[in-house]
């Protein structure tokens, strides 16, 4: 009996799935999410399912003809994907091969009601996991709350509150900054 993730994907996915790609290469998203987004519509593609890829970047292995069924270049903004999914209507939605920008398009898509009203299923992460994992207060909540032990931190909102926070904690620091797109 094979009971690889890949052949147990079948009894779960959707017919049609939608990947949001990570747009541009940016600080804090790499060339990964274009890969590993590559790797999962070969994947699925394999398997027979129909993959709507929006991507904004036309310079991706992502985006080369044969990845999706249907390939977008167009902006990752609510607005656009809302059209798309309008247009595609498609079962389901994989963020988390996007990077934050999926993520947090998503997260948006569902506040603003999208996913719901066109019956879209959010696969491969739940969304108020996205919330934890992007807000960088309640990401440290929940560790703390799993007694899982991190690096001490505190946030900060101005460029002065890091540099307070700073010299409080010590050098060497990493500043990082929350919900970047």
């Amino acid at each position: 009996m094979n009971t690889s993730p890949i052949s147990s994907l079948k009894t779960w996915w959707p017919p049609s799935s939608r990947a949001i790609g990570s747009g541009p290469i940016v600080i804090g998203q790499a060339c990964e999410f274009d890969y590993s987004g590559t790797q999962a519509c070969k994947a699925l593609r394999k398997l027979g399912y129909q993959i709507v890829l929006v991507n904004s970047n036309p310079a991706t292995i992502m985006t080369d003809p044969g990845m999706a069924d249907v390939t977008y270049i167009e902006p990752l903004n609510a607005q656009t994907i809302t059209e798309i999914i309008e247009n595609e209507k498609p079962d389901a939605i994989l963020p988390n091969l996007g990077g934050q920008t999926g993520l947090n398009l998503t997260s948006e898509l569902y506040k603003l009601g999208v996913l719901q009203k066109n019956n879209v299923k959010v696969i491969g992460v739940q969304v108020d996991a996205i919330e934890r994992g992007e807000d960088r207060i309640a990401f440290k909540e929940a560790m703390n709350k799993l007694g899982i032990e991190m690096p001490r931190s505190k946030p900060a909102t101005t460029v002065e509150e890091a540099e307070k926070i700073a010299a409080e904690m010590g050098y060497p620091v990493v500043v990082r900054p929350a919900y970047t797109s």
